[in-house]
C-alpha cells in the first residue's frame, strides 16, 4: 500500500525573474531565506513539482510558463472606472491617483480585488485587475536551504 506524501517544509532561496522581461520579480537573499509548505496545494504545481525531489543544498534553475503559473494577461480585466469613485470627502486624492498605485477595491458581492492604476483620464480611471504575474513565463533560480518533515 502506498503512503501519501506527507507535507514538508523546504527553507529556500531564489530569485523569480519575469522571461519576457528579464526584470527581477521577487528577490529571496541567502540570508533570509523562506519557508515554504510542500504537499498542501498552496504553491504553483510546476513549482512544487520543481522542487519536491530536490535536497538540502541542492540548486535550481527552471521556468514555468505562464499558462501553468498565473495565466495569460486577461483584457477583461481591466476597467474604465468614473474618476469620482476616487473621491474622499468630496476631494480627489491626488497622491493615491498615481499611475503604478496598486488600489484596493471592493465588488458588488463584498470581494476584495487590487487594481493597478495603468491610466489616468479626466473622467476615468483605468485600472489593471490581473495579477501582476500574469502573462509572463517565471523563471526561478535559487537553493534549498533545509528540508524539514
Amino acid at each position: 500500500m502506498k503512503q501519501k506524501n506527507s507535507l514538508k517544509n523546504i527553507q529556500v532561496t531564489y530569485s523569480l525573474i519575469s522571461v519576457q522581461t528579464g526584470k527581477a520579480m521577487e528577490l529571496v537573499p541567502e540570508d533570509k531565506p523562506v519557508t515554504l509548505t510542500l504537499g498542501n496545494n498552496q504553491l504553483l504545481p510546476d513549482f512544487e513539482q520543481n522542487l519536491v525531489h530536490l535536497k538540502t543544498g541542492d540548486s535550481f534553475d527552471f521556468v514555468i510558463n505562464a499558462e501553468n503559473a498565473y495565466g495569460p494577461t486577461d483584457p477583461y480585466a481591466v476597467f474604465d472606472l468614473p474618476i469620482d469613485t476616487f473621491q474622499t470627502d468630496g476631494k480627489i486624492d491626488e497622491n493615491m491617483l498615481q499611475k503604478g498605485n496598486v488600489i484596493p477595491m471592493t465588488d458588488d458581492d463584498g470581494n476584495k480585488h487590487h487594481g493597478e492604476i495603468i491610466a489616468i483620464g479626466k473622467e476615468y480611471v483605468t485600472l489593471d485587475f490581473n495579477h501582476p504575474l500574469a502573462g509572463h513565463d517565471l523563471r526561478f533560480i535559487g537553493k534549498i536551504i533545509a528540508i524539514k518533515p
